[in-house]
């Protein structure tokens, strides 16, 4: 009896020192995107001392969330296997429609918000229509998208910025709550709201399902289509979002803003861990990536480096991300 309770007592030590054992391959796994992005930091603040201060740090904060947003909206459908490649050219359309509603005295602050988020979410039902029903591949039908929503936001404004935007308006993208900027309150309501949407609800299971295998997500009873309607309207309505808040930002409505956005958005959900071979994605994961690409544009520009070698420094870290997602794939199947 006494030996089974020595055993027993032995077994119970080692499963408690088991919890407190730590992996170090799992623990880069889980939290090596974190420590990239804290790495990037240390960096860039031994590089150039005007990097790590409030105001610059707030800044880079400011200035991710849009493309934040963007990528936010983009990570459920890189989840299911698709893309969406018009969020960029949906800026600029929001831009000058939500521009031209929001003069100042014209009309009050909920009609342009309204028309800026109406027509995002619009296009992106076509988007998801286009994909579920037309049952076009989301590269084909977002690019289709992408050029004539750049036309259209051309045709209304006629290729010139709207200005005299009521003031209202301009708090959006310039005003602050408590010392807190609102694009900064407005990216974090997002990102939670999102979270939500993808950990606690059924359709975030049925998004991680049809992205691990969409013909057992069909067996199982889910409505696919329905799904892909949902999720690319629901990109299409946080690309509204974004580009009200970037056209209160610049205080006009551009409509040549939003270029390559939709490719930074892209590139921080896949440097977050978002799988282009689908079924893995967290919004966790792409605020981080967002925030790595924020802080290395700002510190490049604070390091007097070139445009252009930033826009090749970012190519290759999109092709390095896709390239280890591509091995892990691989070695799975």
């Amino acid at each position: 009896m006494s030996t089974r309770l020595e055993t027993n007592a032995t077994e119970v030590t080692q499963v408690k020192n088991s919890k407190f054992k730590v992996n170090p391959r799992n623990l880069l796994k889980k939290y090596g995107i974190v420590l990239i992005l804290l790495s990037l930091i240390v960096i860039m603040s031994v590089l150039t001392p005007h990097f790590l201060t409030s105001i610059n740090l707030i800044n880079i904060v400011k200035q991710m969330s849009i493309i934040g947003i963007i990528a936010i909206g983009v990570t459920p459908i890189i989840i299911t296997k698709g893309i969406d490649l018009s969020s960029g050219s949906l800026i600029a359309l929001v831009s000058v429609v939500g521009a031209t509603f929001a003069q100042a005295g014209q009309y009050p602050i909920i009609v342009p918000i309204i028309m800026a988020l109406g027509v995002g979410l619009l296009a992106g039902l076509i988007n998801g229509t286009l994909v579920a029903k037309g049952l076009l591949a989301p590269f084909i039908a977002t690019l289709g998208m992408m050029t004539a929503a750049r036309g259209v936001a051309m045709l209304v404004s006629d290729g010139r910025p709207i200005g005299n935007l009521d003031s209202a308006f301009l708090f959006i993208g310039q005003g602050s709550i408590l010392g807190v900027p609102v694009l900064v309150i407005i990216f974090a309501l997002v990102g939670i709201i999102t979270w939500v949407l993808l950990n606690k609800t059924k359709i975030g299971k049925y998004i991680y399902a049809i992205g691990g295998n969409e013909h057992a997500a069909v067996t199982a009873g889910i409505n696919v289509s329905r799904v892909l309607i949902i999720i690319y309207a629901y990109a299409g309505l946080l690309a509204g979002l974004a580009g009200m808040m970037l056209t209160s930002r610049i205080a006009s409505g551009q409509p040549q803003s939003g270029l390559m956005f939709e490719l930074d958005a892209i590139a921080a959900a896949v440097i977050g861990g978002a799988s282009l071979f689908g079924g893995i994605g967290t919004i966790g994961g792409t605020i981080i990536g967002a925030l790595i690409i924020g802080v290395m544009n700002n510190g490049l520009d604070l390091l007097g480096v070139s445009s252009y070698w930033q826009q090749i420094v970012k190519g290759a870290i999109i092709v390095a991300a896709v390239y280890i997602d591509s091995r892990k794939n691989s070695k799975k199947s």
